[in-house]
């Protein structure tokens, strides 16, 4: 693979992740992979009059696209497979809920101008429509009959015979039948409200009620109580594995909830509605109270999609599209059911082993030695931590010493998503507890995360800590923690920084790094960060950190732009980004005219990115390459070089115009050489040098796997075994934890 390397030389002090590279990645035809980004109806970037940005809601649904592959992998276990679709169902949910909306309003009013319009809405829904079809598909073709050769099987009213039938309906009589109410609609009993993405049915009823009236229509609303799937006991499974669907279980028992009718037509659907939170920060005087009662009324938004069986009528469809006021493009017929996310549950459910990845434990922090002082480590130096494939645990053990530690006087830290069961968070109560000065930054407007964290709140305010919600206006997406302790006649901080959030669960699964320091000019901007969300002072000029949204948006433009003049001088210079987004258009206009004079600029973009790669005379020197993997990528690692002078930061934000202008962010230098040659290593050159899970842009705008390439029948085969970034880097910590481990006995 023919690849700008990320580093001139790679030194022989740090072990390094070099994945060979003697592969020539082959495209693979647009019609193979074609969830393409369409182009952006948004005005031309500024840096070129004739480039025009991908579509940012295009791409994220080719992102959805990437992840689904890994469930179409036969090499992959079975449980994991049904897992990626599983987590492209909840992506496209979050998407509906987040993102088309606008599309929705511009469609109603016959808009045909600007960013959303008509048109934007119908090309949407028709990528859309293509990736719930492959996700069914491979649902009903591939994943079903796989489960069913290993005994493992969701069986429908028709396959369950008379004892399996029998216990479904004791399990009904008992568990679901009282709590169903179901509803006949007339003028007395209008349509009733239905939750954001809750099952229901509709049936067309024949006859006449107990009153002597026909009213046709019945809805019929299933609790969000009760379990979508349920497992039959080994007496009627005849020593299979054999589970029930909650709507088959209530669609087998219709007949018995409308006594004296005749059930007809009937169908299981669920609408999703738009759930974004606004709430007029400047016109409220409590966020946590406003924040609550906005979350009572986030069930029932405008409706934005509505999913129904495969064999709905025609007129069922037509009326729930009229009570939902949706257009026909906003209908999904679905050959299944209608939540495939709630599959997550059989993923519980099921115990074997074999059908899942081999457990990985990641290692204790290379750079840490257990029992070892985290403030005596710190003071020989800084270290860093590379989720997940070392420990969360190296972060909870330095704030479990922090907080036992009776010269720790005082400890501050933000919490953007910390999950609803944290020791981090049982942690800071225990530091409030031992009389210690505790500050906590909470965002409560973490989408979909704003009632934990207002619980979180609520229950840290109580027992005496210091609870603040940032900035108005701005959400604090910042990952910080800091630590004052007396040192002899002195107070030394000690900080720790992250991409990621502080949340132990998902430590398992993201990829992020985390960088403790005891650096005086670090931790003193880390203070200052605090002291300016707590009292909303003026922020004083920071030795070292970016912060958005005030300079860290105008520094990042000014290094790129730094670059360039140094290129159009003749002088080398190298960019390499990793980060989820990039659809800021500030920053895409400066690495378009950066690539333009010559600088040679990679991009690892995980997810949406609206910058068109390898465009000719346009975006030549411009490659974008997105990784997915086991894990998901999240660390944020900025790399300039100009001639032999380089510089990495690591950062909270992506490159996107929200995290920019309208979130609390950070971005800080690494400045140990080591640490920084350790990061170009394992986050940069690796994934660069990624020949399994890697995808790389087009000029076309169409996304293909390096590794694949048309087969002379057509198919889609692997040209070559390749190594993938994150296997790499779990085989080194995995032998690095034997190593340790060895050398204790």
């Amino acid at each position: 693979m023919s690849s700008y390397s990320c580093h001139a030389t790679v030194t022989t002090a740090v072990d390094t992740v070099m994945i060979p590279s003697a592969y020539t990645p082959v495209p693979v035809s647009p019609e193979l992979f074609s969830l393409s980004p369409a182009l952006s109806d948004s005005a031309p970037v500024a840096a070129e009059p004739s480039l025009r940005l991908l579509d940012r809601d295009h791409s994220i649904l080719a992102f959805n696209e990437r992840v689904l592959d890994w469930a179409y992998r036969p090499e992959v276990p079975l449980i994991e497979r049904l897992r990626y679709l599983c987590i492209v169902s909840s992506n496209l949910d979050e998407f509906f809920e987040v993102r088309t909306a606008p599309h929705l309003i511009a469609n109603a009013a016959g808009d045909h101008k600007g960013n959303y319009t008509v048109e934007s809405f119908e090309r949407l829904a028709e990528v859309a429509h293509a990736l719930v079809g492959r996700q069914y598909a491979l649902y009903n073709d591939e994943l079903i009959p796989t489960f069913a050769a290993q005994g493992i099987h969701i069986i429908s009213h028709g396959e369950r015979n008379p004892a399996q039938r029998k216990w479904v309906h004791d399990y009904y009589e008992r568990e679901v039948q009282p709590l169903l109410i179901p509803v006949g609609l007339d003028p007395a009993h209008p349509f009733p409200q239905v939750a954001n993405k809750s099952l229901n049915f509709i049936v067309r009823l024949s006859g006449k009620d107990a009153f002597g009236r026909e009213n046709p229509i019945a809805i019929v609303k299933v609790p969000r109580v009760l379990p979508r799937l349920i497992r039959m006991p080994a007496k009627v499974s005849g020593g299979k594995t054999l589970f029930v669907a909650l709507s088959s279980i209530v669609r087998a028992h219709l007949s018995s909830m409308f006594p004296g009718r005749e059930v007809g037509e009937f169908s299981q659907f669920r609408v999703t509605r738009h759930s974004d939170l606004a709430v007029d920060e400047e016109d409220v005087k409590n966020l946590r109270t406003a924040l609550r009662q906005g979350l009572q009324h986030r069930h029932y938004g405008q409706a934005v999609r509505l999913e129904v069986s495969a064999s709905c009528a025609e007129s069922l469809a037509s009326f729930l599209l009229a009570q939902f006021n949706l257009p026909p493009q906003a209908l999904y017929r679905v050959r299944g059911p209608v939540n495939l996310a709630r599959l997550t549950q059989l993923i519980d459910l099921l115990e074997e082993p074999q059908l899942r990845f081999p457990p990985y434990q990641a290692s204790y922090p290379v750079m840490l030695t257990p029992g070892q002082s985290f403030f005596e480590r710190l003071q020989q130096g800084d270290a860093l931590i590379h989720q997940p494939f070392e420990s969360f645990d190296g972060v909870l053990a330095f704030l479990r010493e922090a907080v036992q530690d009776p010269q720790v006087l005082a400890i501050k830290q933000t919490i953007y998503r910390t999950g609803t069961d944290s020791e981090l968070m049982d942690l800071l109560r225990e530091a409030v507890r031992r009389g210690k000065e505790v500050t906590v930054v909470v965002e409560l407007k973490a989408r979909f995360d704003e009632e934990a964290n207002i619980n979180w709140a609520e229950m840290l305010e109580s027992i005496g800590a210091q609870v603040v919600y940032g900035v108005v206006g701005l959400k604090t997406h910042a990952k910080m923690l800091l630590v004052t302790r007396r040192e002899g006649k002195q107070m030394r901080r000690y900080g720790h920084l992250s991409t990621g959030n502080y949340n132990p669960r998902t430590a398992k699964l993201y990829t992020d790094i985390s960088h403790l320091t005891a650096d005086p000019l670090l931790t003193a901007d880390m203070e200052a960060v605090f002291v300016h969300m707590a009292s909303q002072s003026r922020l004083p000029k920071l030795h070292r950190m970016w912060m958005a949204p005030f300079d860290l948006h105008r520094n990042m433009i000014a290094r790129v732009d730094a670059l360039a003049a140094a290129a159009a001088a003749g002088e080398p210079a190298r960019i390499v980004a990793k980060m989820n987004a990039l659809t800021d258009e500030a920053l895409i206009a400066a690495l378009v005219n950066a690539g333009q004079k010559g600088v040679k600029i990679d991009l690892i973009v995980r997810g949406a990115c609206t910058l068109p790669a390898r465009v000719p005379g346009l975006t030549d020197n411009i490659r974008v390459r997105s990784v997915i993997g086991r894990f998901l990528e999240h660390s944020r690692v900025f790399y300039f070089r100009r001639g032999e002078d380089e510089s990495l930061y690591l950062s909270s934000a992506d490159w996107m115009n929200r995290n920019m202008l309208r979130r609390i962010e950070l971005a800080w230098p690494v400045t140990d050489p080591a640490l920084r040659q350790r990061l170009i290593d394992e986050c940069l050159v690796a994934y660069l040098h990624d020949g399994r899970d890697a995808w790389d842009l087009g000029a076309d705008g169409a996304y293909r796997r390096v590794d694949l390439q048309p087969g002379a029948d057509g198919a889609v085969v692997r040209t070559v075994e390749a190594h993938g970034a994150q296997t790499a880097l779990m085989v080194r910590y995995a032998s690095r934890g034997r190593s340790r481990a060895a050398s204790r006995e």
